[in-house]
C-alpha cells in the first residue's frame, strides 16, 4: 500500500536542469529522514543527499553546490533540484524515506521508491 512515487528523470545535455520529486503516500504512520540514492551500471548505490526531518541537509562532494535537497512536511514530499549536471551524475535515482511504513500488516522503518532514470549527455 505505501509508495513512493519519484517524477522529473530524463534525458539532458551537460550543465542542463532536472528537478526530482517523490511522494509517499499510503500507509504511512510517520517519516523522519528522507534522501535520494542513485546507481550507474556495474557501481554501488550511493547516497547523494538526504534531509532530516528538522531540515539538516548533507551532500556528497561531488554534487556540494550543484545539486539542492529540500523536503515538503506536509505532503511527504522530498526534492532534489539538480544543476549543472555532468555525464557522471548518469544513473538511476532512487528515493528513500525513513520512519514507520504499514506492509500488509507488519511496521518496517524504510522504504524505497522504483527508482527514475536520469541521463546526461556529453
Amino acid at each position: 500500500q505505501v509508495q513512493l512515487v519519484e517524477s522529473g528523470g530524463g534525458l539532458v545535455q551537460t550543465g542542463g536542469s532536472l528537478r526530482l520529486s517523490c511522494a509517499a503516500s499510503g500507509s504511512i504512520f510517520s517519516i523522519n529522514a528522507m534522501g535520494w540514492y542513485r546507481q550507474a551500471p556495474g557501481k554501488q548505490r550511493e547516497l547523494v543527499a538526504d534531509i532530516t526531518s528538522g531540515g539538516n541537509t548533507r551532500y556528497i562532494a561531488f554534487v556540494k553546490g550543484r545539486f539542492t535537497i529540500s523536503r515538503d512536511n506536509a505532503k511527504n514530499t522530498v526534492y532534489l533540484q539538480m544543476n549543472s549536471l555532468k555525464p557522471e551524475d548518469t544513473a538511476v535515482y532512487y528515493c528513500k524515506a525513513d520512519g514507520r511504513f504499514r506492509v500488509g500488516m507488519e511496521w518496517v522503518s524504510s522504504y524505497w521508491g522504483q527508482g527514475t532514470q536520469v541521463t546526461v549527455s556529453s
